[in-house]
This record gives C-alpha cells, structure tokens and sequence, in this order.
C-alpha cells in the first residue's frame, strides 16, 4: 500500500466520523475563502475552482460553500493565512511533506515539528525530501457509466500523460502545468470528478515494517488531525499483511 495519506483507507480508523467530518469542513472552508480574495468566479479562479469541487464532494451544504467564499470575497475574514510546506523524515527513514494553511506561522511550525518529534521524526528544511517527490495532477472519475476509450481520448487530447484504474474508479494524471486545462476538459465531457487536486507522488516507496508501519500512521494522524494541515504525504509502502495485522489489532 503505497503512502499518500490521503488516500489511504485505514479499517481501524472508523470512530469519531462527525469530528472527522468537522475537520474536512474546517479546512476546506480554509481554502474556499483564501482562494475567494484572488476571485469569487470558478471559471476565472482555477484554484477556487478546486476548492469547490472538494467541497461537493464531502457534501458540504451549499449554503456553508456560498457564505466561505462571499467571506473571502468581501474581504470579511480578516485572517492572513499562507501556505506553508514542511518536510521531513517519519519512523523508518520515510519522506513525510506536509502542507498547511496558517495565519500564524509559529504555533503550526510547533505543532508540526512536535508531533514528528514525539513519533521518531525529524522536521527538516524547505526541500529536504520533496526532490523524491513528482507536483502531479490526480483527477478521478468513478467508473460507472463512463466510456474508457472516450474517458483516455478526451483526456489524451486534454494533455494528460497517464490514465489508471483503481478501485473502481478511473484515476487520470497529468503535470501540474496542464492541471487546469485537462480538469476543465474533461469537466466539460463528464461533469465534476470525484476529486481533482494536485499531489506529491513519490518516486520510489520505502516499505516498513509493522512497528514503524504503526507508529508512522499515528503520526499522520496526528498531523491530520490539525486544522492548519491541509494534506500530508508521504512515501511509505506498507505490505497488506501488515495493514491486515494493524486493522485487526493483533
């Protein structure tokens, strides 16, 4: 199991969903009405455009959407926040990036260097691990009523340089300077994705074993768990006997 933390589908994980929930919203609520002040129009604002595509996603009510972005618009959030990335190595020598959007860059960097020190980490410089990293564009569709020729056509056309199925969805990616086009492209075909977003994808995998495999994921989970995190990866692999182990307890 490959380690972008987002993605990861952890069985042990299932308590405490309506907080997890507030968590999301929190965080997208963030970056819908940091991203309002460049511009209030998706179809001009790329980034806006994003941010409302996650939104939907996690069924976040339309209302609460409309007020964040008229908030960011108007200029009635007052807080600065700035993107931030922080790098680092986690339990067993794995490459750890964390992004955050903060309005105050002390109490996060704390947080952030805290956790990777309380879960055998160390935080490193601005670019210390994220040359083992590809900026790529991940969009995906769920499989379902959708054509895979006329899906791997459009996205082709679009300037997309790779096409996977997983899980039953189609997972199309592309560099991040052709982000924007081939998500719009295929928008336009297809409707929303399920997701669209821009990620760090290794380019190779550290494998752990179920010790460091343990203690890593508490660390992610810690740094998730914080509001100035926006997303966390990483590129640790860990094998589906030991996930079996640390979903079962055992």
């Amino acid at each position: 199991m490959a380690g972008h933390s987002q993605f990861k589908n952890i069985m042990y994980r299932k308590g405490a969903q309506d907080k997890k929930r507030g968590k999301i919203f929190t965080k997208i609520i963030r970056e819908l009405t940091t991203s309002a002040r460049i511009s209030s129009d998706p179809d001009a604002n790329p980034r806006l455009r994003q941010a409302i595509i996650a939104a939907r996603n996690a069924n976040m009510p339309k209302d609460t959407m409309e007020r964040a972005i008229k908030r960011g618009a108007g200029g009635e959030d007052t807080a600065d926040y700035v993107e931030v990335r922080y790098e680092g190595y986690g339990p067993g020598g794995v490459a750890v990036i964390v992004e955050a959007l903060t309005d105050n860059r002390n109490r996060t960097a704390g947080e952030v260097r805290a956790a990777f020190t309380k879960y055998g980490g160390n935080l490193g410089e601005t670019n210390s691990v994220s040359f083992m990293f590809d900026r790529v564009g991940i969009i995906r569709y769920p499989k379902s009523n959708i054509n895979y020729e006329t899906l791997f056509e459009t996205a082709l056309e679009a300037g997309a340089h790779d096409i996977h199925t997983l899980d039953g969805k189609y997972e199309i990616e592309c560099t991040l300077e052709e982000f924007a086009s081939v998500r719009d492209a295929l928008m336009a075909k297809f409707g929303d994705p399920e997701s669209a977003e821009l990620i760090w994808k290794p380019q190779t995998t550290t494998p752990i074993d179920e010790e460091k495999a343990s203690t890593l994921l508490k660390l992610i989970d810690i740094l998730e768990d914080n509001d100035d995190v926006q997303t966390v990866f990483s590129n640790f692999e860990i094998s589906d006997e030991v996930m079996e182990k640390l979903a079962s307890g055992t």
